[in-house]
């Protein structure tokens, strides 16, 4: 029996602990990833006594971004189906980005792509020293549109500006530098320094973290600010480029393994 994309597990503390779990493929999501973390959210929702939430990823790599193969396969479909896709993953991080619950990320390889939203979306992130990110869509011709709000709201417009556009990779302590994650320590240590801030995370009362968190998300661009208008507009804009020609090729040369021919055209 193939293992769940996402596992989950509750201690005595009410701390749970969501872990990705596609290590073959670096925990690039899909479909399926998708649909469990929000069976994830959805069944944690249920447990009266929950106080924190942990994500993290199985393997070498926290998470890989998109399974372009899987996205290769949904570009094709019907319009609606790609919209479909995309409102999904916009609900997975924006049910991680409005959890009443703190959240805590513990990053360690490789976070691309959507690992970056989803990390923008956590409140507290720790990151081993082997860390690497990039947000990587427009080298296939994709966009982030989805994420945008919650990377500007972690980085900063002007740090979006430059990652989303080069899509360059970039290490920890860069990554700690324009705001993205919060702490890094030697990967040994990571698990370590995760329940150091389970263990603060603890000692305060759960309702003044509730409210806390809500005002704070109130006052953001990520958040609550950013209507449901406009995210449905981010929805459709993300779904559409999927289907562009330029994407097309960019997906292409993934398959391909080699550089995209962008031509100078617009997808």
């Amino acid at each position: 029996m193939t293992a769940s994309p996402v596992l989950w597990t509750l201690d005595e503390r009410g701390v749970a602990t969501v872990t990705l779990n596609r290590p073959e493929v670096n925990n690039a999501y899909d479909g399926a990833l998708i649909a469990g973390v929000l069976a994830a959210m959805d069944d944690l929702a249920k447990e009266p006594n929950l106080r924190v939430v942990v994500l993290r990823g199985n393997g070498k790599h926290f998470q890989a971004g998109a399974d372009l193969k899987w996205i290769n396969g949904v570009r094709p479909q019907s319009a609606e189906a790609n919209e479909a896709a995309s409102q999904a993953t916009f609900e997975a991080v924006q049910r991680l980005n409005t959890l009443p619950i703190p959240t805590v990320a513990l990053v360690q390889g490789g976070c691309f792509g959507g690992g970056t939203g989803v990390i923008a979306a956590c409140d507290v992130v720790l990151a081993a020293d082997n860390a690497l990110f990039s947000i990587t869509e427009v080298r296939w011709g994709l966009t982030a549109a989805i994420i945008i709000p919650q990377l500007c709201d972690a980085i900063s417009v002007r740090q979006v500006r430059r990652y989303a556009l080069t899509g360059e990779r970039f290490g920890a302590d860069d990554a700690r530098r324009i705001g993205l994650v919060h702490e890094v320590v030697p990967l040994a240590e990571l698990d370590a320094a995760g329940a150091k801030v389970v263990e603060q995370l603890l000692a305060n009362g759960p309702d003044a973290m509730a409210e806390t968190k809500r005002l704070a998300l109130e006052s953001s661009f990520g958040g609550m600010a950013v209507d449901d208008a406009a995210y449905k507009r981010l929805v459709h804009l993300h779904s559409l480029k999927r289907q562009s020609a330029e994407a097309a090729e960019g997906l292409a040369s993934f398959a391909e393994k080699r550089a995209a021919n962008w031509g100078g055209g617009k997808g």
